[in-house]
């Protein structure tokens, strides 16, 4: 028995390890646009509408270019994509050696294989899509067969191809850019060199056809942008940009003779090409390199994506040629390092960058994301600098706390910033930075180096702000006016850095932590010291749940612990974690502690049974998790990733079985959402290993022998026994019933609690005389049940007769038992014994409580007058008397640890 149980355990452990995580499914990821990948411009004729296509990792998102929301993403591929070009039909996207095609932006169609180098340059051309690789290998490939036209083989040290496009109106032809700075015309159906361009001494970067027929610009690495005749072998014009090389070109077709280029800046520069001068600069269009920027057709708009995880809509309808932001998608350009829900409903994530920057993403839509902007010590002075040239922006925030209960009247939001002493405070309404900055009046004119904030709150009010100091000192804030409200210690409220802050619900209670190994209770408004605690290694952050008082800890030693606020002692203590504890969350009802680690790992801890209940395994660390106020999802960013994931909590949708993990657990690795295609099609053999994933469990009629349980019926069924002459008289009608003038013409029933048909009786025009006996019988299938359990003292039919009757037919039967109306002095004996079976069985309780109760006011006076029923009764009384007193002693202990903890100890 105990080799099946083993056997059952590893096997149920091997299930759990093979499906991942079984509370948190991957669901989608927020904040990820575009990277360093050009994007591609497509015309959608039927809709007549265009679309931008834009590269992000594994896969590629589409965007309508009118309202920039997202409208398709495609299934992701096995590495991240190198490269993205489309035709009218079909998206094309490399990814190491293999080329795929996409349909309907996101199924793959077609798969072209025979390049042994990495893919870093694509062509549609009509029937055929041209890719180069990185050994300078060029394929042609024919789009519907994926069978190799063409190969050409280049010399790398003569001839690097860098850039490759089709002239308008030159049938069969392409034309080549290469590092060393010439190009080449190439006619694919021939397989012959038409003719070489000697070049400009610089490396080509950027090929593109301009409005003219002939007329190609050339982006060089020396920043020259050259519009060529290729017809004559004529340079048209030049132009000289001061960036760095050009990293894109594009043409305006809407009247307008103008020219835009990119720069790794993120810079762009107008041309005019009639005057041949440059018309404006577009600074810090980006803050990142240009990556791709496209004219739309017959219109003043121009869609450029940058490596800074955002696509841009500019449009050009004023004076100086100058184009404004029309729309905009962005996330952040740097990893978050902290992220938080807003509100109550779940709908919107905070999120601090490394680029200093703070982002609200939308959970529902897209388009209810903001951009409350980056940290600045002065706002004027910053706009006028730029963003790439601004010395007064302020460090990445490190740590924030948001509270909305009175974000509408002043900031609901306060950060503290990298090395940085002063803490800022954010307006979630204005989506701005706020106009206060809290620090020490004592430091407002000297400020030393080594003095940063390290910890900050906000009460549950949304009135006060807690600013905790790497010196060990505590000051409260009054957020509306920067005022200084106290701080807590004589001089300081640790010895060492603050670790955490945290304020109760109340404001009653202030929870500090530091790097001297102590937390410390403070009254919130006496600043008075109540309670200190050692903790067994330094902390590193804290996370308290408002609701239960419930406080996690994560010490240096990879542990995490829990302190009740209410007993103020350490109730939990988990250990299992193999690096740096990164972030926790709590679960919405306080029962889960989630916790992320720089192992990988991220835990589900229970807090009731004190046990691991699950862990998977990620490819990068998370930095930060949060759990949804309304508990549907899990929310993690990662190392070195832009992205923010979101996991659903399967618990709310399936049935989901919690079992103790043991200590050993080794997880498998889980992919983030949107990096694995859907597995559309299930197998039968998956079907039959996921069907033994869960084991249905069945609840027994009775628990455990010493446990009193009760009947699953409802209280119509027995409550009111007693009580059935008192309902009997005031429900009696004050009218005699009214006889139907016409029979019914459905089926006629039986009366009672579960209906059922009469038998239909054949009617025959002659009455038989022959009286059937069985009419006349006395005899009930109740009371012969009683009869026949009296001989084999089984009792389970007549309990189970007596459940499935109403009050009055109970009634009817128990008055029935008694001599004076046909029944028997042993059948009233085989009903007491038949309440003592289900005394001791101890199920049903209270159906035996009502029914006892009903025969004693019936036959009160007939059991007094028998001394074999009188036995009975003795037995039943001593059960009762023994069942009440366990119960009463179960109540007591129940309530003695009530109130033990309801009791304030303060």
């Amino acid at each position: 028995m105990e080799e099946a149980r083993v056997e059952m355990s590893d096997q149920l452990q091997r299930q759990s390890r093979s499906r991942g995580s079984a509370i948190f499914k991957g669901f989608r990821a927020l904040g990820l646009y575009s990277n360093h990948l050009p994007h591609v411009l497509r015309y959608h004729r039927r809709h007549r509408e265009f679309y931008v296509v834009t590269c992000v990792g594994r896969a590629f998102h589409t965007f309508n270019v009118n309202k920039l929301g997202i409208v398709a993403v495609s299934n992701a591929v096995t590495q991240d994509i190198t490269c993205l070009a489309a035709d009218r039909m079909l998206v094309f996207a490399s990814h190491g050696t293999l080329l795929q095609a996409f349909a309907r932006n996101k199924e793959v169609v077609h798969t072209y294989k025979g390049h042994i180098a990495e893919i870093h340059l694509l062509q549609p051309f009509g029937d055929h899509v041209i890719s180069v690789d990185t050994e300078n290998v060029l394929i042609i490939w024919d789009v519907q067969s994926e069978e190799e036209y063409l190969q050409l083989n280049f010399d790398k040290t003569v001839f690097a191809v860098s850039a490759i496009m089709h002239p308008s109106t030159y049938v069969n032809k392409i034309l080549l850019g290469s590092r060393q700075g010439s190009l080449q015309l190439w006619n694919i159906k021939t397989n012959k060199l038409v003719y070489t361009f000697p070049g400009w001494s610089s490396g080509v970067t950027v090929l593109q056809q301009a409005p003219a027929v002939d007329v190609v610009a050339v982006g060089l690495v020396s920043g020259q942008i050259i519009v060529h005749n290729i017809k004559f072998d004529e340079t048209l014009m030049k132009f000289q940009q001061d960036w760095g090389p050009i990293t894109s070109i594009s043409f305006r077709t809407d009247g307008h003779p103008v020219m835009a280029a990119g720069s790794p800046l993120g810079h762009i520069g107008l041309w005019d090409l009639e005057e041949k001068r440059l018309i404006i600069q577009m600074r810090d269009a980006h803050s990142s390199a240009i990556a791709g920027l496209t004219f739309v057709h017959q219109e003043p708009l121009l869609v450029t994506n940058g490596a800074d995880n955002a696509i841009r809509v500019w449009i050009f309808d004023g004076p100086g040629g100058g184009g404004r932001l029309l729309r905009l998608r962005m996330g952040h350009s740097a990893p978050p390092t902290k992220i938080r829900y807003h509100g109550l409903n779940g709908e919107q994530i905070l999120s601090a960058g490394q680029d200093s920057t703070l982002q609200s993403f939308s959970t529902v839509h897209e388009r209810f994301n903001k951009s409350l902007g980056r940290g600045s010590i002065n706002k004027k002075k910053s706009k006028k600098k730029g963003l790439q040239h601004d010395t007064l922006k302020l460090p990445p925030i490190t740590t924030f706390a948001s509270e909305v209960a009175r974000q509408g009247d002043w900031d609901g939001i306060i950060a503290c910033h990298q090395g940085y002493l002063t803490c800022t405070t954010w307006s979630y309404q204005k989506t701005s930075m706020g106009a206060h900055k809290l620090r020490p009046e004592k430091f407002h004119k000297n400020i030393p180096l080594n003095v940063y904030a390290t910890a900050v709150d906000l009460t549950s009010c949304g009135n006060f702000a807690l600013i905790g100091l790497s010196t060990g000192e505590v000051d409260i804030y009054n957020i509306q006016s920067a005022i200084h409200r106290g701080h807590f210690g004589k001089e300081k409220a640790h010895e060492g850095a603050v670790r955490g802050i945290a304020v109760d619900g109340l404001n009653q209670l202030t929870v500090t932590t530091g790097s001297d190994g102590q937390l410390k209770c403070w009254k919130f408004k006496t600043k008075d010291l109540v309670h200190v605690t050692n903790l067994s290694s330094p902390p590193t952050r804290i996370l308290l749940h408002r609701d239960s008082g419930m406080l996690g800890i994560a010490l240096d030693d990879f542990c995490i612990c829990v302190f009740d606020m209410e007993t103020r002692k350490i109730v939990r203590r988990f250990s299992g974690h193999q690096g740096n504890i990164n972030d926790m969350a709590f679960s919405p009802d306080g029962r889960w502690l989630i916790t992320a680690s720089m192992d990988c790992c991220i835990k589900v801890w229970d807090l009731p049974s004190g046990c691991l209940i699950d862990c998977f395994l990620l490819d990068s660390a998370a930095v930060s998790i949060t759990m949804s106020p309304t508990g549907d999802s899990l929310a993690s960013s990662h190392v070195d990733d832009l992205g923010i994931y979101l996991w659903s909590n399967a618990s709310l949708f399936s049935l989901v079985s919690l079992r103790p993990l043991p200590a050993d657990y080794e997880p498998c690795m889980v992919m983030l959402p949107g990096t694995c295609p859907l597995q559309d099609v299930i197998t039968i053999e998956d079907s039959e290993d996921t069907s033994d994933d869960m084991i249905e469990y069945e609840s027994p009629e009775q628990l455990e022998e010493q446990l009193v349980t009760l009947s699953s019926l409802p209280e119509s069924r027995w409550k009111n026994l007693l009580n059935l002459d008192v309902i009997k008289k005031r429900n009696k009608p004050k009218e005699p019933p009214k006889v139907s003038k016409s029979a019914p013409f459905f089926i006629p029933t039986i009366p009672g609690l579960v209906p059922r048909f009469a038998a239909t009786e054949q009617e025959n025009n002659q009455q038989s005389k022959v009286v059937n006996l069985g009419v006349l019988a006395q005899k009930s299938t109740f009371y012969m049940q009683l009869e026949e359990a009296l001989s084999n003292q089984n009792y389970e039919s007549p309990v189970k007769t007596l459940k499935e009757m109403g009050p009055s037919r109970i009634d009817t039967e128990l008055r029935g038992l008694g001599p004076d109306d046909g029944g028997s002095v042993e059948v009233m004996q085989s009903f007491l014994q038949m309440i003592g079976r289900m005394l001791d069985s101890k199920h049903g309780f209270e159906l035996a409580q009502a029914y006892l109760a009903l025969f004693l006011k019936l036959h009160l006076r007939t059991l007094s007058l028998q001394p074999t029923l009188l036995e009975e009764l003795k037995k039943l009384s001593a059960q009762l008397e023994t069942t009440w007193t366990n119960l009463q002693t179960l109540f007591n202990q129940s309530l003695c640890v009530l109130n033990y903890m309801k009791s304030a100890l303060l």
